[in-house]
């Protein structure tokens, strides 16, 4: 495999990625705050309700647009550019992904018309159930794309067919409820409560700076930090569970985003601020808040932490039993009634997938020195430095957001709306939340590697056999499609927000106001 290949076709997978998931968390979090707005208009049957719950619907579906858009170019993704690993764990990996198409996408698509053209046709509680049926659908489409994501990070449930040579389901119901999988969606659709709601109270602040619309602006803003609050909280509590969960599925992930080159002997501190070098392999002026990280690791404070010297050791004693199980494989190959090979390869079939690490430097593993097998184990270490700074840069702004929301929610109890210092670091800080997200699937996809899937298929060997003049074409052909379609969806989010809240109502007065004088005629 070109090299260059794979990494085009990662490079093109990251930028689809990234982009997609700046319209996934608004849209995943601005679903359930109308249901919030949508449950207030009708307890209260105020029309004001239903004014601010039509306005952010309105914002809701130009965002759902481009979301639904970008992500059907990421699955097309999987069989375009990664056609080895659609054949070698398509029965696993495909499976959730069918399910999401079958059971959250066709109920969006059913509910999400009658949620915008149903206002004057439905009663409200039918179309507050409308309403709620949209919102279930988004998150359920967000938790059936992690448990297949949470099965490429642990992959659960599944086991290597030596007949077939691919990964085959084993037990489905270990796959629905992988434990990284699970912490990946409750973190995940936290966080895009957490951006809608500051989408939310900086849209309210801007037309309150403005002295615009600001009994719409003020109920919203109090919503927003009430879920913002909540939200936020939850962003960091259940960052912790991923933390956990980390201890056990993926310990070369924890290690390298805390820069841990040896292991931490307990009580393991965390590293608050430090300057890690791939070159001298230790982290530099590093500074450590004791307890912490044995607490979030192992909920304990008498457990060590692996280093990663430590976790490179394991992978070569790995590497060299993923040699052994090449070897009877190659065997099986060659003779699929070989009895006593296939026992062989069953005390070493989970280290397959550490032997196809060495075809990065070997064509044939068996081949390997010794010195080339250290070099893999190395190759399982991740970018350090990026899952280092990536981990802060997103942590640090999950602590901020609890302080906005918090000063939210106290200066909205106090119905002190319009602050005006505040106002204005709510629409400063509206960025934060999207930086955060993109910042956290940094490190959760660049934790992975060198592993398509942890452990089971190295990334070199999933791609498909393309050449680098067609990833150049398609990634400068996707830059440009959604460039031009991210410049649209921001004119029309901007357009909407500059109309306000109340435009239709204007525009029906002023269509009276103009019919009023040929009715008198008439009459």
């Amino acid at each position: 495999m070109d090299l260059a290949v794979v990494d085009l076709s990662r490079l093109q997978f990251a930028l689809t990625a990234l982009y997609h998931f700046l319209f996934v968390p608004l849209t995943l979090g601005l679903s359930f705050m109308l249901v919030i707005m949508e449950s207030i208009y009708v307890m209260t049957r105020r029309p004001i309700w239903r004014t601010i719950t039509r306005f952010w619907g309105t914002l809701f579906g130009i965002n759902f647009v481009l979301g639904v858009a970008t992500g059907i170019t990421m699955e097309f993704q999987f069989g375009m550019n990664w056609s080895y690993y659609s054949h070698y764990v398509g029965d696993i990996f495909g499976a959730p992904l069918a399910i999401e198409g079958l059971m959250a996408f066709f109920l969006e698509a059913t509910f999400v018309g009658l949620m915008f053209f149903g206002w004057d046709k439905l009663k409200p509680h039918a179309h507050l159930f409308v309403t709620f049926m949209v919102a279930l659908g988004t998150n359920l489409s967000a938790l059936w794309i992690l448990i297949a994501n949470g099965w490429m990070q642990n992959p659960v449930g599944a086991a290597f067919n030596p007949d077939t040579m691919r990964m085959e389901v084993v037990d489905f119901m270990a796959v629905l409820f992988n434990p990284v999988a699970q912490a990946k969606f409750v973190h995940t659709v936290s966080a895009g409560y957490v951006i809608a709601s500051v989408f939310v109270l900086g849209v309210s602040a801007i037309y309150m700076l403005k002295g615009k619309h600001k009994g719409f602006a003020k109920r919203s803003m109090t919503v927003a930090a009430a879920f913002g609050l909540a939200s936020s909280l939850s962003v960091v509590i259940l960052g912790d569970e991923s933390g956990y969960a980390l201890t056990d599925n993926q310990k070369m992930k924890l290690a390298a985003l805390e820069a841990m080159w040896h292991t931490e002997e307990a009580p393991a501190g965390l590293t608050a601020i430090g300057f890690p070098s791939l070159k001298d392999r230790q982290t530099h002026y590093e500074v450590k808040v004791p307890y912490v990280l044995g607490l979030i690791a192992t909920r304990s404070v008498d457990k060590p932490v692996a280093g990663i010297l430590e976790l490179v050791a394991i992978s070569e004693d790995r590497i060299e039993r993923g040699v052994v199980a090449y070897d009877q494989l190659e065997k099986i190959k060659a003779d699929p009634t070989d009895m006593l090979a296939r026992g062989e390869f069953e005390k070493v079939r989970n280290d397959l997938g550490y032997g196809l690490l060495l075809k990065r430097f070997v064509e044939d593993p068996r081949m390997a020195t010794p010195a080339q097998i250290k070099e893999a184990a190395w190759y399982t270490v991740p970018n350090v430095p990026v899952m280092f700074w990536s981990f802060r840069v997103m942590a640090g702004i999950g602590f901020l957001m609890i302080g906005l929301f918090a000063t939210a929610f106290v200066l909205c109890t106090l119905r002190k709306h319009e602050t005006k210092w505040f106002l204005r670091l709510a629409v400063l800080a509206m960025p934060l939340p999207w930086i955060a997200a993109e910042f956290g699937w940094v490190l959760a996809e660049v934790g992975r590697q060198p592993w398509a899937v942890e452990g089971v298929l190295p990334t070199f060997l999933g791609a498909s056999s393309l050449t680098v003049p067609q990833l150049w074409a398609t990634i400068v052909g996707f830059t440009v499609l959604y460039g031009a379609l991210a410049v649209v969806e921001v004119g029309l989010i901007v357009r909407t927000i500059k109309k306000g809240p109340f435009h239709e109502q204007e525009q029906q007065a002023l269509f009276e106001d103009e019919d009023a004088p040929m009715v008198a005629q008439e009459g």
